[in-house]
């Protein structure tokens, strides 16, 4: 496996601008990937549109009437649109690459690309014949993959595919991730009642008021349920006069969960909270939104697929990890809600994800190739076998 073609490769990936709104970015982006992809052994490549976006994914399909399946989970998106300044990589030392998607996720792409032709040239025909794969490109996760939720959806209705690996960076230290948080977006509206600041009959019902005393008490809900995250984000309400009690004041709002079961708990404690406001006179608060991602939980086929990667790390002589539980959400908590059990984070080693500082140790991306790997290697001999699925 050749670092300086891997490094060479992921540099014209990175110097691809595809940004999730980036739609011309993101077709000379899916077009480099069918062609790079095509190059597998039996490699049937197609192109999916996906509902309510001229984005369209990639898939790849290797023996895919083997008795074992793999599917393989990326996304070629970044969160870098086309006017952001940081467009291009830079090579600050001889194992440090910075550039746009250089770990989240293009630097995945590649060690999904060289794991598999790793795999093919290394395992025995009769071995490889045991195992086919499918591999899944999509162009919209940084965005919360709506448009490619129903495939993640028929992928895990099929029942054809035993694990899913995705190729997020892992964590700095080198561990991967057996659970994610689930991810909803909320909208708290409060409505008052405008009059004259100065009004004398004190008529008005100021919305920015309650709302803020509604925020500051739901602020402080992850103290109250363990495994709850809630982040304020962006607030707005009133008018430009000064002199005028506002009527109308709105938060948007960040809710993450640990398990399926924290999420009606967390949006009866907010409700619980509105109320008093809600039974105040000229006032309603309103909390609308939806989970978008539910929980990535871990089960015993994340167990055992973790088991195979850490004996795999210890054979190659490759510095220890775990795994580990994180707040941010990918694609593997879309395959978990639709039945698929998954790995997460078997990408390179990078961070300062999400800024103009992001960077992969490019040493990793060979390291985690030849893992990944040894891993098919060992399923494809059943040397290492999973538990069915749930």
């Amino acid at each position: 496996m050749d670092s300086a073609a891997l490094r060479d490769l992921l540099i014209s990936w990175a110097n691809i601008s595809s940004g999730s709104d980036n739609f011309p970015g993101l077709d000379r982006m899916r077009l480099a990937l069918a062609t790079a992809f095509a190059s597998l052994p039996g490699a049937t490549v197609e192109h999916l549109p996906l509902a309510g976006t001229p984005a369209q994914a990639v898939r790849i399909r290797v023996r895919p009437t083997a008795p074992l399946q793999l599917l393989f989970s990326g996304h070629y998106d970044t969160v870098y649109e086309a006017s952001h300044p940081f467009q291009t990589c830079t090579l600050l030392d001889a194992d440090t690459l910075r550039g746009p998607g250089v770990a989240d996720m293009k630097g995945g792409l590649v060690v999904i690309l060289a794991a598999l032709h790793a795999f093919e040239k290394s395992v025995a025909p009769d071995a490889t014949a045991r195992l086919g794969y499918e591999v899944l490109l999509t162009p919209d996760e940084e965005i919360g993959s709506f448009g490619s939720g129903a495939l993640f959806a028929a992928a895990g209705a099929s029942r054809r595919f035993a694990l899913a690996l995705v190729f997020e960076p892992a964590r700095p230290n080198g561990d991967l991730v057996h659970s994610r948080k689930g991810t909803g977006n909320f909208v708290a509206t409060c409505h008052g009642r405008a009059a004259h600041a100065a009004s004398p009959t004190r008529a008005g019902r100021n919305a920015i008021a309650a709302l803020a005393e509604f925020l500051v008490a739901a602020h402080r809900v992850p103290d109250e349920l363990p495994g709850v995250m809630l982040n304020i984000g962006n607030i707005r309400g009133g008018g430009p006069a000064t002199n005028v009690v506002p009527d109308f004041a709105e938060a948007q709002l960040d809710l993450r969960v640990t398990r399926m079961a924290d999420r009606d708990p967390l949006l009866a404690r907010l409700h619980e909270l509105a109320a008093p406001i809600n039974a105040r006179d000229g006032f309603r608060l309103e909390i609308t939104g939806a989970f978008n991602r539910p929980p990535k939980e871990s089960g015993p086929v994340e167990v055992a697929a973790l088991g195979a990667y850490q004996l795999a790390a210890h054979e190659l002589g490759l510095a220890p990890f775990k795994s580990v539980h994180t707040g941010g959400a990918s694609d593997g908590n879309n395959l978990a809600a639709a039945g698929l059990p998954n790995l997460d984070a078997l990408g390179p080693i990078g961070d300062r994800l999400h800024s103009a500082d992001e960077f992969v140790r490019l040493g990793s991306l060979v390291d985690r190739a030849h893992l990944t790997a040894r891993v098919m290697a060992k399923l494809a001999t059943a040397e290492v076998v999973l538990p069915p699925l749930p």
